[in-house]
Protein backbone atom coordinates (compact mmCIF):
# COMPACT_ATOMS: atom_id res chain seq x y z
CA UNK A 1 0.00 0.00 0.00
CA UNK A 2 1.36 3.37 -1.00
CA UNK A 3 1.05 6.10 1.63
CA UNK A 4 0.01 9.70 0.99
CA UNK A 5 3.54 10.86 1.86
CA UNK A 6 5.03 8.41 -0.65
CA UNK A 7 2.61 9.58 -3.37
CA UNK A 8 3.59 13.20 -2.72
CA UNK A 9 7.28 12.31 -2.84
CA UNK A 10 6.84 10.43 -6.11
CA UNK A 11 4.88 13.25 -7.76
CA UNK A 12 7.33 15.90 -6.56
CA UNK A 13 10.45 14.04 -7.69
CA UNK A 14 9.39 12.13 -10.80
CA UNK A 15 9.19 14.86 -13.44
CA UNK A 16 9.74 12.76 -16.58
CA UNK A 17 6.96 10.24 -17.11
CA UNK A 18 7.02 7.52 -19.74
CA UNK A 19 3.38 6.63 -20.41
CA UNK A 20 3.20 3.07 -21.72
CA UNK A 21 0.06 2.60 -23.78
CA UNK A 22 -0.49 6.31 -24.40
CA UNK A 23 -3.07 6.81 -27.13
CA UNK A 24 -3.04 9.65 -29.67
CA UNK A 25 -6.85 9.75 -29.46
CA UNK A 26 -7.89 12.78 -27.38
CA UNK A 27 -10.87 11.03 -25.77
CA UNK A 28 -8.86 8.11 -24.31
CA UNK A 29 -8.06 8.19 -20.56
CA UNK A 30 -4.33 7.83 -21.21
CA UNK A 31 -4.32 10.94 -23.41
CA UNK A 32 -6.36 12.96 -20.93
CA UNK A 33 -4.13 12.00 -17.99
CA UNK A 34 -0.91 12.63 -19.93
CA UNK A 35 -2.11 16.03 -21.15
CA UNK A 36 -3.04 17.00 -17.60
CA UNK A 37 0.41 16.03 -16.28
CA UNK A 38 2.11 17.82 -19.17
CA UNK A 39 0.12 20.98 -18.40
CA UNK A 40 1.46 20.80 -14.84
CA UNK A 41 5.11 20.86 -15.89
CA UNK A 42 5.87 17.15 -16.30
CA UNK A 43 7.60 15.83 -19.38
CA UNK A 44 5.45 13.09 -20.88
CA UNK A 45 7.16 10.48 -23.05
CA UNK A 46 4.76 8.38 -25.15
CA UNK A 47 5.48 4.64 -25.41
CA UNK A 48 3.27 2.81 -27.87
CA UNK A 49 4.64 0.55 -30.64
CA UNK A 50 1.68 1.22 -32.95
CA UNK A 51 2.27 4.98 -33.04
CA UNK A 52 6.08 4.69 -32.94
CA UNK A 53 6.02 2.49 -36.06
CA UNK A 54 3.87 5.08 -37.84
CA UNK A 55 6.18 7.91 -36.75
CA UNK A 56 3.35 9.66 -34.89
CA UNK A 57 4.13 12.23 -32.21
CA UNK A 58 1.74 12.45 -29.27
CA UNK A 59 1.27 15.68 -27.33
CA UNK A 60 4.22 17.14 -29.20
CA UNK A 61 6.60 14.38 -28.04
CA UNK A 62 8.32 11.67 -30.07
CA UNK A 63 6.68 8.27 -29.49
CA UNK A 64 8.86 5.26 -28.67
CA UNK A 65 8.13 1.59 -29.28
CA UNK A 66 9.59 0.44 -25.95
CA UNK A 67 10.99 1.92 -22.76
CA UNK A 68 14.45 0.66 -23.68
CA UNK A 69 14.37 2.83 -26.85
CA UNK A 70 14.29 6.06 -24.82
CA UNK A 71 17.73 7.66 -24.85
CA UNK A 72 17.35 9.92 -21.78
CA UNK A 73 16.50 9.31 -18.10
CA UNK A 74 12.91 8.52 -17.19
CA UNK A 75 11.71 8.94 -13.60
CA UNK A 76 8.32 7.23 -13.71
CA UNK A 77 6.77 4.54 -15.87
CA UNK A 78 2.99 5.03 -15.96
CA UNK A 79 1.24 1.91 -17.28
CA UNK A 80 -1.99 2.04 -19.29
CA UNK A 81 -1.92 -1.62 -20.31
CA UNK A 82 -3.67 -4.81 -19.27
CA UNK A 83 -2.61 -6.35 -15.96
CA UNK A 84 -1.06 -9.37 -17.68
CA UNK A 85 1.19 -7.06 -19.77
CA UNK A 86 2.79 -5.29 -16.80
CA UNK A 87 5.57 -7.71 -15.75
CA UNK A 88 7.75 -7.16 -18.85
CA UNK A 89 7.12 -3.42 -18.52
CA UNK A 90 8.33 -3.57 -14.90
CA UNK A 91 11.46 -5.39 -16.08
CA UNK A 92 12.09 -2.64 -18.64
CA UNK A 93 11.45 0.07 -16.02
CA UNK A 94 14.16 -1.48 -13.85
CA UNK A 95 16.51 -1.83 -16.84
CA UNK A 96 16.25 1.89 -17.71
CA UNK A 97 16.73 3.01 -14.11
CA UNK A 98 13.26 4.43 -13.49
CA UNK A 99 12.41 5.49 -9.94
CA UNK A 100 8.75 4.46 -9.99
CA UNK A 101 6.39 1.96 -11.61
CA UNK A 102 2.83 3.31 -11.61
CA UNK A 103 -0.06 0.99 -12.53
CA UNK A 104 -3.16 2.96 -13.47
CA UNK A 105 -6.69 2.39 -12.13
CA UNK A 106 -7.77 -1.17 -12.91
CA UNK A 107 -4.19 -2.36 -13.43
CA UNK A 108 -3.01 -4.54 -10.54
CA UNK A 109 -0.09 -6.89 -11.11
CA UNK A 110 1.31 -7.92 -7.70
CA UNK A 111 4.23 -9.78 -9.30
CA UNK A 112 5.34 -6.61 -11.13
CA UNK A 113 4.83 -4.64 -7.91
CA UNK A 114 7.05 -7.06 -5.95
CA UNK A 115 9.70 -7.02 -8.67
CA UNK A 116 9.77 -3.21 -8.81
CA UNK A 117 9.93 -2.83 -5.03
CA UNK A 118 12.67 -5.46 -4.71
CA UNK A 119 14.70 -3.47 -7.27
CA UNK A 120 14.30 -0.31 -5.17
CA UNK A 121 11.60 1.41 -7.20
CA UNK A 122 8.53 3.04 -5.75
CA UNK A 123 5.47 1.15 -6.94
CA UNK A 124 1.87 2.32 -7.14
CA UNK A 125 -1.07 0.06 -8.00
CA UNK A 126 -4.61 0.79 -9.13
CA UNK A 127 -4.38 4.60 -8.97
CA UNK A 128 -4.57 7.38 -11.55
CA UNK A 129 -1.58 9.71 -11.63
CA UNK A 130 -3.82 12.62 -12.73
CA UNK A 131 -6.35 12.09 -9.97
CA UNK A 132 -3.66 11.70 -7.31
CA UNK A 133 -1.85 14.82 -8.49
CA UNK A 134 -5.06 16.82 -8.44
CA UNK A 135 -6.05 15.47 -5.04
CA UNK A 136 -2.68 16.09 -3.41
CA UNK A 137 -1.70 19.36 -5.07
CA UNK A 138 -5.04 21.16 -5.38
CA UNK A 139 -5.82 20.58 -9.05
CA UNK A 140 -9.13 18.77 -8.70
CA UNK A 141 -11.05 21.90 -9.69
CA UNK A 142 -9.25 21.70 -13.06
CA UNK A 143 -10.73 18.28 -13.73
CA UNK A 144 -14.32 19.05 -12.93
CA UNK A 145 -14.40 18.57 -9.17
CA UNK A 146 -15.53 21.39 -6.92
CA UNK A 147 -12.83 21.87 -4.30
CA UNK A 148 -14.87 24.08 -2.02
CA UNK A 149 -14.88 23.28 1.68
CA UNK A 150 -15.72 19.66 2.22
CA UNK A 151 -17.46 19.00 5.47
CA UNK A 152 -19.48 16.26 7.11
CA UNK A 153 -21.40 18.89 9.04
CA UNK A 154 -24.95 19.47 7.93
CA UNK A 155 -25.74 23.03 6.93
CA UNK A 156 -28.10 24.68 9.37
CA UNK A 157 -30.74 26.79 7.71
CA UNK A 158 -31.22 30.14 9.36
CA UNK A 159 -34.57 31.75 8.90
Amino acid sequence: MTTIDELKLILQNCRTIAVVGLSAEWHRPSYFAAKYMQSHGYRVVPVNPRYAKAGTDILGEHCYAALTDIEFPVDMVDVFRRTEDVLPIAQQAIAIGAKCLWQQIGVVNPQADDLARSAGLHSVLDRCVKIEHGRLFGGLNLVGVNTGVISAKRQVSRV
